[in-house]
């Protein structure tokens, strides 16, 4: 059986920096028995660690006017979109 991960996106007016300082202290600190723990960073991604060794990996970049969030797991897809409700949202673009 092959697991696919599952992949949630929103728009913020937080900067990259201030998404992934956001997700550092919502992951690790939040979601108690959730927790995870913080494994790889860079200037617009963070990858965390939780339960069972499964990984939160978050991406922040700007366009269009926002930040794009996007957020992929494999189990964490309830705590991804309370962290989502945390951030506050960006217009939406409409073409």
């Amino acid at each position: 059986m092959t697991q696919r991960r599952t992949l949630q996106e929103t728009r913020t007016t937080l900067t990259p920096a201030e998404v992934l300082a956001a997700a550092k202290e919502f992951f690790t600190r939040r979601v108690s028995i959730y927790s995870a723990f913080p494994e790889q960073e860079g200037p617009s991604y963070a990858t965390f660690r939780g339960q069972g060794g499964e990984e939160i990996a978050v991406g922040a970049v700007e366009r269009d006017g926002a930040t794009v969030v996007t957020v992929g797991t494999y189990m964490f897809d309830a705590q991804v979109s309370r962290f989502f409700a945390t951030l506050p949202p960006a217009a939406e673009v409409t073409a």
